[in-house]
């Protein structure tokens, strides 16, 4: 009984100890109480993407007890541009804050940024100040949020594309933005989900992959457009639905900014549409040609079709607008489209089951157009036609057009001339030939220049640059000159210098040439392969006689023979 009296006491004393040791520390843990410190985020509740917002973060010591050591993290809302600072997570220790919050004690950071998301997207920043209050050890925490929604992205992002389309038909989607803010966004991504039953062919401009381009710096009231060609296959009444994506990259992440979602129905084909320029459906053009469209429509549906309506929208550099004729159709001086009426077009009135329609018109190409570097290579023509609920696209390449130019001198920089002017029957007179060619549009390949020598005409042996003469050539025979070019890049004379060539022949008349002026070299004539079309070029110039018309120093008089 002793015995168990003693450790009753015992254990009575050890618990006494146990709670007098677990009370002094949960007296000295409620010591102080951390709504003592008020903190908190003053902040903007709406703004608009990349606009700059303010945060002001306040804190105050409501207490009479100095709070000691203390460090303040501010984080910026995800994504975001902080201003003044590189980093989303600010830390201000106390070099910043001081050594200690003071009893009455009221401070105001400010933090700035721009923030980035879509529209409606909650934005959250927070803040946290640590504090260790005076004569304890314990450090404490107080934190808040502040929230700012996304009100407006002021950024235009519209697919153009067609709601529905047969199956395997061609698909012309277009993507356009712009931007109407006031900050300049770089940095920005387009990215495309396709549907399935989706074949990629080409876009322009030309992505990072077939479903991702990124976009040039956009300043305020700057935009563009992304073009993607392609077939889509599906079954009737499937809808096929197209994903585009805008947005910035942020710290290695995609940021969205804009969404969008666009769906094509696969419709039955009810009509056929096929065209030919000049009677070719595979018509390849030439500048100064003239166009004469005839564009055929079938229809290929059930039942008849009556008061339809086309419309061609034409495209192109090489256009020349104003020369449009059409007897039936509509357009106004320098519009790019005409519009074909079923009031003025039987066939469009009334268009049988399995029967066809043709409406036509014709526009010239210019003969020249402005060569904008080389952004212009490889032009053609295009024509997209929209009947009923179908459209299809046409395009027709242009050929390059290549140029030679052919003159003849007696005084002249390149080589030194000698003999009688005007000629003398018997006597040799030395003249200079100076040729210089010019490749417009498209590059060309196997390119050569070609001129026939007349008789009493030689060649002496002299030709500059020296170094071309491995590209020049002579058939005695023939009589025939060949300068051979090989590759002429697009541009060629027009956004770089011209290759020229200069070369010396010897004329000695005879008796029957007296009192004439006779030809000293041939027509010449320029030929080629256009590498874009595959067509042949070819261009001439006339021959050149004893009057030397581009030579001032020589008289009509001065070229008959004496």
């Amino acid at each position: 009984m002793a015995s168990f009296k003693r450790n009753f006491i015992f254990f009575i004393i050890i618990l006494t100890i146990g709670l007098g040791i677990v009370g002094y520390f949960y007296y000295q843990k409620n010591l102080y109480s951390k709504e003592i410190l008020k903190l908190e985020i003053l902040g903007p509740a709406k703004t608009n993407v990349s606009q700059e917002v303010e945060y002001i973060v306040k804190y105050k010591n409501n207490g009479n007890i100095r709070l000691e050591d203390p460090e303040l993290i501010f984080e910026y809302p995800e994504h975001s541009l902080p201003i003044g600072y590189d980093s989303l997570r600010i830390v201000k220790e106390k070099e910043e804050l001081g050594d200690a919050i003071y009893p009455g004690e009221e401070k105001t950071i400010f933090f700035r940024a721009r923030l980035f998301g879509r529209e409606n997207e909650v934005k959250i920043a927070r803040v946290a100040l640590s504090y260790r209050p005076k004569d304890l050890k314990a450090f404490y925490e107080s934190s808040t949020t502040f929230s700012t929604v996304i009100e407006k992205v002021p950024i235009s992002f519209d697919f153009d594309l067609p709601s529905k389309l047969e199956s395997g038909k061609d698909i012309h989607l277009g993507l356009v933005y712009y931007s109407n803010l006031e900050y300049p966004l770089s940095d920005m991504r387009v990215k495309l989900k396709y549907p399935s039953g989706f074949e990629f062919i080409k876009s322009d401009p030309q992505g990072l992959e077939k479903n991702e381009w990124e976009l040039p710096r956009l300043n305020r009231n700057q935009g563009g457009r992304i073009e993607v060609d392609g077939k889509l296959m599906g079954e009737i009444g499937e809808q096929k639905v197209f994903r585009a994506r805008l947005g910035t990259w942020r710290e290695g992440e995609f940021v969205l900014l804009k969404e969008l979602n666009w769906a094509v129905e696969i419709i039955k084909p009810s009509l056929y549409i096929f065209q030919q320029i000049n009677g070719n459906p595979e018509y390849i053009a030439s500048p100064g040609d003239l166009l004469h469209y005839e564009i055929f429509f079938k229809n290929i549906g059930e039942g008849d079709l009556t008061n339809l309506f086309l419309m061609v929208k034409l495209e192109g550099e090489p256009l020349d607008i104003l020369s449009l004729k059409s007897d039936r159709g509509d357009f106004e001086p320098g519009d790019n489209s005409i519009i074909f009426d079923w009031r003025r077009n039987p066939d469009l009135q009334f268009l049988p089951a399995r029967e066809e329609g043709e409406v036509e018109f014709w526009i010239s190409l210019k003969e020249n157009w402005e060569i904008k570097g080389k952004s212009s290579k490889n032009p053609s023509v295009k024509n997209r036609i929209y009947l009923s609920q179908i459209w299809q696209e046409f395009e027709t390449k242009v050929n390059s057009k290549l140029e030679i130019s052919q003159k003849g001198y007696f005084e002249n920089e390149v080589f030194e001339s000698s003999g009688p002017i005007p000629p003398k029957v018997g006597e040799a007179t030395i003249y200079t030939i100076m040729w210089q060619a010019k490749n417009y549009y498209n590059d060309a390949e196997n390119v050569k220049v070609k001129a026939i020598l007349p008789k009493n005409i030689s060649l002496t042996g002299k030709i500059f640059p020296e170094e071309k003469i491995e590209n020049f050539a002579f058939d005695s025979k023939s009589r025939e000159i060949v300068w051979s070019l090989e590759e002429m890049e697009m541009g060629k004379g027009i956004l770089d210098p011209a290759p020229n060539l200069s070369f010396q022949i010897a004329f000695q008349p005879d008796s029957t040439q007296k009192g004439k002026t006779p030809e000293i070299i041939g027509e010449v004539k320029i030929t080629g392969e256009d590498k874009w079309t595959g067509q042949s070029l070819q261009a001439t110039t006339s021959a050149v006689n004893t009057t030397l018309p581009d030579d001032e120093s020589i008289g009509e008089k001065q070229g008959i023979v004496q």
